[in-house]
């Protein structure tokens, strides 16, 4: 039984660490119909998992353990950011919460994920990105969510 437990702790640190040690490819993501693009590492994203509402694509990681979502729809009632948000009621428990005149960033657990969603708003479009990963690599992630984070852009 020890060496099982041992086996399944190297197993999870190797995981864990398997996303600093590797060199991470950066490939900007275009969504032509919106303007909407954003920096993202599709060599830990390197699958395609559907399409959200609207327009967009979703990528996971080879495992399954994180996902991100890109995406633009339609602000229809011409919603602020701090409106759009409380409009998708959101947990109580938000752990960052950043709202301003032209997007919201908003992040925190659920199980043992992290989930991070920022949305810039631009006409009457809204652009997102939205990730989840291990609330374990949560370290690991700082980076690589702060740059696609910084990179989302969207028509004016």
């Amino acid at each position: 039984m020890r060496a099982t437990a041992w086996a399944i702790a190297v197993v999870f640190a190797a995981s864990a660490s398997a996303l600093s040690a590797q060199p991470v490819r950066w490939t900007t993501y275009s969504i032509p119909q919106t303007g909407t693009s954003v920096e993202f590492p599709s060599s830990i994203f390197t699958e395609e998992a559907g399409r959200p509402d609207g327009y967009g694509q979703r990528f996971r990681t080879a495992d399954g353990r994180a996902e991100i979502t890109i995406q633009a729809a339609p602000n229809v009632a011409n919603d602020s950011p701090a409106a759009f948000l409380s409009k998708k009621h959101p947990p109580s428990r938000i752990q960052y919460k950043r709202v301003t005149p032209r997007f919201f960033a908003v992040s925190s657990y659920k199980g043992d994920k992290v989930w991070y969603d920022r949305c810039n708003f631009a006409s009457r479009l809204v652009h997102c990105v939205l990730i989840n990963y291990p609330a374990s690599e949560e370290h690991d992630w700082d980076d690589i969510v702060t740059r696609i984070s910084l990179s989302l852009r969207g028509k004016q």
